[in-house]
């Protein structure tokens, strides 16, 4: 049985032996890119090539990345929806187009990876009012072999790719373009379990996307025309897992060696309920396990209120399933974990970690889902948010298994009402946190910029600021972070800081559009809605944020600083309170 991480080299090997560079996955989390929680396809991080800016790896490039995607999590437990997978990608930057591409993936397929070729079909945009139909490519898949009962045409919701969908979503200057996905046939023209009409868009099963080639040929414009880009470029992906699914000829991707020896694990253990609770756990800590390593903690905003969604949900399942995911936890992952070993080294080297975040969260959840799943349909579901913590998409999955309807728009009333009378408590306060604009407090504020990126610099990319409050007396900072600082940590954060502000750097205000600020490398917060323009403060070359407050002119007015306290605010958030010595 072919393995994930044979097939991996295979396609990276074989690109690379057609002119193309191979470059490393991104992070999961982009720290430039706020439009998204998550790296959802090869393209994204690419997204500046593809619009003609020079890649230092040149016009052909290939690699395996990591993607998150949440919005189809309610279908996870069928056979081939997944929340984290790999994606295979090949580009060409205004190289090779149609033709080598479809050339060349084809080969891959059928003769790399060995696939049958009466097993494919392809499919091919049928053009609207702005867009021929793909005529070209259809030809070239003819000159393939592929028969014309193999060649399927769809409208721009199915073969047309962009990161916001199809052309009338997307937003003025987004890339985008027709595309020729590749299905897989797991059945027979003839078999009885699927329906006549049957075909590879449909949902019942029988086929399976194993990859798309997206030609980028065009750009949304201001008045909603497409024109073409000068660069035409090629994005193709195919998922790693789906892809293997198709090499063992079995439709379930939780059959290939990621997830089988994990599975075993819980198969074992399984008393009660059926297989879908087990690919359900499985997906869920497998993509725990990729954002813990990458520095994600469990909280209730941004990226880590997705990961406590996940392991909560996990918990849910393994509590139908009859199964103590405490007790099988370590187990489970390291199976997951050994799947993909010697290729992503993070998922080994921070084990511990990640089996102490995931179960430090089962336990605080584990107090509360007993309580929490007998009121089920008795309580409000807001009720099971506020005092039970649970996620209304979980309360929601709970009902439906007692035939019971979520109430959405009761949920949304009550929660809206709920976050307007907590804003009472801040009430008077300036944005970020400033007490008044005195020359004390402005000086804290500065500081705070100093502050986060020291700890940044002693601690890890992963922290961000969750909060901040300056009096005169004091800075109070709250910010991402799993677990207490050392003394030398602290000591070595309040050295930083200290040599800055005896540097006496300037600070600058520039204002600049948004894109060009994050692209400067300036901090934003996932949780602000930014304007078009926006004010960056950038402390020599040391640190750039986003930010309106007030500031000193240079650090040498700040002085001295001393970390006198620090406090725990959970699971992933610290605090720590700042004084000034002079």
């Amino acid at each position: 049985m072919l393995t994930g991480n044979d097939l991996r080299q295979k396609y990276l090997k074989f690109f690379e032996s057609r002119g193309h560079q191979i470059i490393p996955s991104a992070p999961i989390v982009l720290s430039g890119d706020p439009t998204t929680l998550f790296t959802g396809s090869g393209m994204q991080p690419l997204v500046p090539y593809l619009l003609g800016a020079p890649h230092p790896a040149g016009v052909r490039l290939v690699n395996s990345q990591k993607c998150i995607r949440t919005q189809d999590i309610e279908e996870v437990g069928d056979n081939r929806h997944t929340t984290f997978f790999e994606m295979l990608g090949n580009w060409s930057l205004g190289d090779y187009f149609k033709e080598e591409q479809l050339t060349w993936i084809w080969e891959f397929f059928t003769k790399e990876v060995g696939l049958p070729k009466e097993k494919l079909h392809v499919t091919l945009f049928e053009g609207n009012d702005q867009v021929s139909r793909d005529e070209d490519s259809a030809r070239i898949w003819q000159k393939l072999g592929v028969p014309d009962e193999h060649i399927h045409y769809y409208d721009a919701r199915k073969n047309w790719w962009s990161r916001s969908g199809t052309p009338d979503q997307m937003p003025p200057g987004e890339p985008g373009g027709p595309d020729s996905e590749v299905f897989y046939d797991f059945g027979t023209p003839h078999d009885p379990k699927y329906g006549k009409e049957c075909h590879p868009n449909c949902d019942c099963g029988r086929f399976i996307e194993i990859g798309n080639s997206v030609f980028m040929q065009y750009q949304k414009q201001a008045d909603g025309t497409l024109k073409e880009l000068e660069q035409k470029n090629v994005d193709f992906g195919g998922g790693l897992e789906r892809i293997l699914a198709a090499a063992n000829n079995n439709p379930d991707v939780f059959k290939t060696d990621f997830f089988l020896e994990a599975a075993k694990v819980l198969e074992g253990v399984r008393l009660v309920g059926d297989e879908k609770n087990i690919r359900i756990i499985l997906d869920h800590l497998r993509a725990s396990l990729f954002l813990i390593a990458e520095g994600v903690t469990p909280s209730n905003k941004g990226q880590g209120y997705i990961l406590r969604r996940l392991i909560r949900r996990a918990a849910v399942h393994s509590k139908i399933a009859n199964i103590d995911l405490n007790v099988n936890l370590i187990s489970v992952s390291q199976k997951l974990i050994q799947a993909y070993d010697g290729v992503y080294i993070s998922l080994s080297k921070n084990q511990k970690i990640i089996h102490d975040t995931i179960q430090e969260e089962l336990k605080k959840f584990e107090k509360t889902l007993e309580k929490g799943m007998r009121q089920v349909g008795k309580a409000s579901s807001f009720d099971l948010y506020q005092t039970y913590g649970f996620p209304p998409e979980i309360t929601e999955e709970l009902m439906k298994n007692k035939g019971l309807e979520f109430d959405w728009k009761e949920f949304n009333e009550k929660l809206k009402a709920h976050q307007s009378s907590s804003k009472t408590s801040s009430a008077g306060m300036f944005k970020g946190g400033l007490a008044d604009h005195s020359q004390t407090v402005t000086k804290y504020h500065t500081a705070t910029h100093l502050l986060q990126q020291a700890l940044r610099d002693v601690l890890g990319e992963h922290v961000h600021q969750a909060g901040s409050n300056l009096t005169s007396e004091r800075l109070r900072f709250d910010f991402t972070h799993d677990k207490a600082l050392s003394t030398d940590q602290i000591n070595e954060v309040e050295k930083i800081i200290n040599e800055k502000t005896a540097a006496d750097l300037p600070v600058e205000k520039k204002e600049m559009a948004y894109g060009e600020a994050i692209k400067a490398g300036a901090l934003a917060f996932f949780k602000e809605k930014y304007p078009d323009r926006v004010t960056v403060y950038q402390i020599g070359d040391y640190s750039r944020e986003l930010c309106g407050g007030p500031h000193v002119k240079a650090t040498g007015e700040i002085g001295k600083i001393k970390i006198v306290k620090q406090e725990s605010l959970g699971s992933s958030l610290r605090r720590v309170y700042l004084k000034l010595l002079s």
